[in-house]
């Protein structure tokens, strides 16, 4: 099937904390949508049969509860009222932004999926009605091709985000398309938890996910594209997401992504919106089969295989018991030493690194109960600086949640302190296999190169009790390889 998704620069606020009425706010979210319908008239021309757009696309952000309300759409999230605001205006009142959106869809014959600020009068009777006597909800909605509201997602997992109530309980939102099947969908920070996004996928097997997300971009381990891939790659599906651009906020990298390739754009230098259309194909395989017949797969390369301990092999390597340590070339002679420990901050997360020096070699590092191993080869030999860090432990600061993390990193100078830097340059080609002895099923290969562009491994997956990712050698300069474990039970 063929998908749009749509990196938009938002006319913003100038001042969002001020009051106004709701016709001023019309009119900046106005502007707004004007573009928005610019992009649907340019993705149903391309043959575009869906297209996702950002979340705080058409509002901005950085409102207080009190100021954001003249911006909010009257929502009824209900799955039995079937309403097509574009034909029906008159129906409900305070609906002028969903009336616009579902009138795109309808005109272009397209589904249709944005994000909105949204409100409901709730009773006092209700324990968790706000003291205004209303909810106000970060919600995705998506329409069908004949401008049919066919679903509604209220954001789980606000990122600081005063102006919005948690609904009481997590939404499992989906919608049916005649060209993909079924559709999920979820918002932004909640793609790094349980509920209800992993959730969602798992219990009713979704495909296919529609993701409107405001995210800054924050390197090592989580640039937008990066971790959106990851996602993509670690449960088999296809996202769509569509991501603000806002360069000076950190805030651009949207993507259509399979398992396998990914049309991505990620751009901090330039302003103005992106439209990305792609074809893609309808995945049908569960993951659980996947993994299966990748496990049958891999056990048959590797019968022939006898490898020291803890090295998972792939096709062109086998590893042999005291192959070469790594090795530091002094001035004089070539000694051959252990190399040092050192700790850095890394994600705010105090990650314990070992340098990853010389041409090739295999390195290993441990915390907790997390043990990291790497054998390495580098096809071009530059002085960068490497490292493999490892992080077993809860991560507090933006957000808390508990992290197992084993990254191959390039640091930002040659000194250990530059080490788990922000970095977007690279030209080190290397092969690597990464792998570690994760507490937990949800891991997301994350593997970034020079220019914040993707590659994918060649192999990857389960292999005894360790998880593990290779690539015989990177298409570019390598920025990080990485194993991100989420426990979301140690929450």
């Amino acid at each position: 099937y063929v998908a749009a998704v749509y990196e938009h620069e938002s006319i913003l606020s100038p001042n969002p904390t001020a009051l106004v009425d709701r016709q001023s706010a019309l009119e900046l979210m106005g502007r707004n949508l004007d573009i928005y319908e610019q992009q649907v008239v340019a993705a149903a021309r391309q043959g575009a049969q869906i297209i996702v757009f950002p979340e705080d696309g058409i509002h901005g952000f950085n409102f207080t509860r009190s100021s954001i309300y003249p911006y909010l759409d009257f929502v009824l999230h209900s799955d039995f009222v079937k309403w097509n605001p574009c034909r029906e205006p008159y129906l409900f009142s305070d609906t002028e932004v969903l009336q616009r959106l579902s009138c795109m869809a309808l005109k272009n014959k397209i589904f249709l999926v944005a994000n909105l600020g949204t409100k409901q009068p709730c009773e006092h009777t209700d324990p968790h009605c706000p003291s205004d006597g209303r909810y106000q909800f970060n919600t995705n909605v998506a329409f069908s091709d004949d401008g049919t509201l066919v679903a509604t997602y209220r954001k789980h997992n606000l990122y600081f985000e005063y102006a919005f109530d948690t609904p009481p309980e997590p939404d499992y939102k989906m919608f049916d398309t005649p060209f993909a099947g079924k559709f999920g969908m979820f918002t932004c920070f909640d793609i790094l938890f349980f509920e209800p996004a992993v959730n969602l996928i798992r219990q009713y097997n979704l495909k296919q996910i529609v993701y409107p997300t405001a995210w800054m971009n924050q390197l090592p381990l989580l640039a937008a594209v990066e971790f959106q891939q990851a996602f993509a790659t670690a449960f088999n599906i296809n996202i769509l997401a569509a991501n603000i651009h806002h360069p000076t906020l950190g805030m651009s990298g949207s993507g259509i992504y399979t398992p396998v390739k990914s049309f991505i754009y990620h751009n901090m230098e330039s302003y103005g919106g992106k439209l990305i259309v792609a074809e893609i194909p309808v995945i049908t395989t569960d993951f659980k089969t996947k993994l299966k017949s990748n496990e049958r797969l891999r056990e048959n390369l590797h019968q022939s295989c006898k490898t020291f301990t803890k090295a998972p092999v792939d096709d062109q390597v086998c590893f042999k018991e005291g192959q070469e340590t790594p090795s530091r070339v002094s001035g004089k002679e070539n000694e051959q030493l252990p190399p040092p420990l050192f700790y850095a901050e890394m994600m705010y997360d105090n990650f314990t690194f070992v340098p990853v020096w010389g041409e090739k070699g295999e390195v290993q590092v441990c915390a907790n109960t997390l043990c990291c191993y790497l054998n390495y080869r580098r096809a071009v030999f530059t002085d960068e600086l490497y490292a493999l860090g490892v992080f077993d432990g809860l991560h507090t600061v933006h957000g808390t949640y508990y992290v197992q993390a084993c990254a191959l990193v390039k640091c930002g100078g040659l000194s250990f302190s530059t080490c788990g830097q922000e970095v977007t340059d690279a030209s080190s080609l290397i092969g690597f296999q990464l792998w570690g002895n994760m507490s937990t099923p949800y891991i997301f290969p994350l593997l970034l190169t020079s220019g914040i562009t993707l590659d994918f491994p060649d192999h990857m997956g389960w292999k005894n009790n360790d998880y593990f990712i290779s690539k015989n050698r990177t298409s570019s300069g390598l920025l990080t390889a990485a194993l991100y474990g989420r426990w979301y039970e140690k929450d």
